[in-house]
């Protein structure tokens, strides 16, 4: 490592602004997944584009990898430094600029939390939709860069429905402004797109603009046991016709993942008996409380009578719709089994249910003990797989990422629904994605970072 590179840079950001290698907190380079934990050779935390712009500038004349960091939740393994990169870290850009109510936008730094950020908007009587079970934690700038989805992405898209501009820095410090509030902007390639979901291998996004939406003031939600998964298609036909853009979530649960909550996830209780094949929570959120309570009352009503539903519990205040949630939440806290290892693809709604029989099936002719769950934001095609196949589990997960992967391959189906590529599922690409695809791919790489120097050998 050049010295007077590494001076260089804690003079652009100045005392307070920097962590040696030997000072950096193990936040900044362990990996959730467990795949590695590398020290950076220095950790920046500048202050400012103006700063983020003059650091890629003199990385990029050195030849120095750099690692963006938001809130380290990610589960692919893109964030975490490899060895010998830099870590550039936003928490010292945290800052709410505006919240503009004539344009329902609010223009935030890269480091701002989630949770912040629909905090902020709610005390404007609006609404931020993205929502994830790590909003405390994670950061917009993390959000943007991976195209995060959670659990609204039926009614409100995926983070790149939700951004009207951002500022972005290339590798060679140019800053791209696009910082306007035109929700009709058609002029041209929408650059933006380029840095969302591009996990920082393209520009490091350092502002945003992004789109609010009314805040709903009605809630209702109920939780349904499902006879099979035919049914469960039909009633998410069903809830989409009669609820119309009032259909906020619909969340499955296969019977595996339900039971291991049932026992694993000590406070959660369950609300319904654990022999249905699958269940299902539908969230309607509308404007009208009244009008709008009865309409998912009769919708749900209507699904009993053409026997969708074969048992079903409505919540009708906040604290049983918070328990509702829990249920659902609780996939991603079982315990007491071991180290589950995640997993989230896309497959189209027809192909899920013999996805989940042939994918357990498949890891059960190799590991016959296995636990394993399946879950997920079925509205939008996206299946969650927690498995543990034993005291090995972690080091055996590309045995078991080739079986899952091949079955997706088989359906056409997509490696990644959310969490993007990273370091774990590179070579599973081409699984989802044709030659010229990561043809074209590797040539917007070359174009904007041809030294290759913003989060290498992430994707590719």
């Amino acid at each position: 490592m050049d010295h007077s590179l590494l001076e260089q840079l804690k003079q652009i950001v100045g005392d307070g602004g920097y962590r040696d290698q030997t000072d950096v907190d193990p936040r900044n380079y362990n990996d959730w997944m467990g795949a590695r934990a590398v020290a950076p050779v220095l950790l920046l935390r500048p202050g400012n584009t103006d700063q983020i712009s003059q650091i890629l500038k003199a990385c990029h004349e050195a030849g120095q990898p750099i690692a963006p960091q938001g809130g380290m939740t990610g589960l692919v393994s893109a964030a975490a430094p490899l060895e010998g990169e830099i870590a550039l870290c936003f928490d010292r850009m945290k800052q709410v600029l505006e919240v503009d109510p004539f344009t329902s936008t609010m223009t935030v730094e890269a480091g701002v939390e989630l949770q912040t950020i629909q905090e902020k908007a709610d005390e404007h009587g609006l609404l931020f939709p993205l929502d994830l079970g790590a909003r405390g934690s994670c950061t917009i700038g993390g959000n943007l860069s991976t195209n995060a989805g959670g659990n609204r992405v039926i009614r409100y898209g995926m983070t790149r429905d939700l951004v009207v501009g951002v500022e972005a820095v290339l590798a060679d410090g140019t800053i791209i402004n696009g910082l306007h509030k035109l929700r009709k902007n058609n002029t041209g390639y929408d650059l933006k797109q380029l840095f969302i979901g591009s996990e920082g291998t393209l520009g490091i996004i350092t502002r945003a603009v992004l789109k609010l939406s009314p805040k709903p003031n009605s809630q209702s939600v109920a939780f349904c046991g499902i006879e099979n998964f035919d049914k469960v298609a039909q009633l998410l036909v069903h809830a989409q016709s009669t609820l119309g853009a009032n259909l906020s979530a619909f969340e499955v649960l296969w019977r595996n993942t339900y039971q291991l909550i049932d026992e694993k996830v000590p406070h959660v209780n369950v609300p319904l008996a654990t022999d249905y094949p699958f269940y299902v929570l539908i969230e309607s959120m509308g404007t009208n409380n009244e009008k709008d309570a009865d309409l998912f009352v009769e919708s749900l009503g209507l699904a009993s009578e053409q026997g969708l539903v074969a048992d079903v519990v409505i919540a009708d205040t906040d604290n049983k719709i918070s328990s509702l949630w829990a249920v659902r939440d609780g996939a991603a806290e079982v315990m007491g089994i071991g180290y589950m290892h995640a997993y989230d693809v896309s497959l189209n709604i027809a192909d899920m249910g013999y996805f989940g029989e042939e994918v357990e099936k498949r890891l059960r002719a190799r590991w016959p003990d296995a636990v394993m769950g399946l879950f997920g934001h079925i509205g939008d095609g996206n299946v969650h797989i927690i498995i543990n196949v034993g005291p090995d589990t972690k080091s055996l997960h590309l045995e078991i990422d080739e079986i899952i992967y091949q079955l997706i391959r088989e359906l056409d189906g997509s490696v990644s629904a959310e969490h993007g590529i990273g370091m774990m599922k590179k070579q599973f690409l081409p699984y989802s994605k044709s030659e010229a695809e990561i043809a074209l791919m590797k040539a917007l790489k070359q174009a904007m970072d041809p030294d290759g120097i913003l989060n290498p050998g992430r994707i590719f």
